[in-house]
């Protein structure tokens, strides 16, 4: 499983202390997971990048399994409430990141065309219009 999700067995087994994963024990002890555990270790990490707790992400995994039926016999009100600012706190979080995103993208595309060598000259030398000659 480390190897799939690129998660270590460390991570996993923490995952597993907080009850996102379960995975099945063999007759000699050992951890079995079955497929469906590569896509919940990366939704874990996901949600875990994105800022969520992993009490959140307990609560709310059930709603992510496939297929994508949700069923959340016990959501709270405050549950939800707590849902509702996580996900808005994301979508602030995504706004800013689209504005970084976009103005290093502007930034880059600048410093792409003042590198670019000017037309007609070559390797990025002025043109020869440009070039004023000390005896004129």
């Amino acid at each position: 499983m480390s190897r799939l999700t690129g998660a270590s067995r460390r991570l996993l087994r923490y995952y597993e202390e907080q009850g996102l994963i379960v995975p099945d024990r063999g007759a000699n002890g050992y951890r079995e997971y079955d497929d469906r555990y590569v896509d919940r270790v990366h939704q874990i990490r996901g949600l875990l990048d994105a800022g969520l707790p992993t009490r959140i992400i307990k609560q709310i995994l059930p709603c992510l399994d496939k297929p994508r039926s949700i069923h959340f016999p016990d959501a709270t009100p405050e549950m939800l409430a707590l849902l509702a600012a996580e996900r808005d706190r994301l979508t602030e979080r995504i706004d800013v990141l689209i504005r970084n995103r976009d103005a290093m993208s502007e930034y880059l595309t600048e410093v792409a065309r003042c590198r670019a060598p000017a037309p007609g000259s070559s390797h990025g030398t002025p043109n020869s219009s440009s070039v004023v000659s000390a005896t004129s």
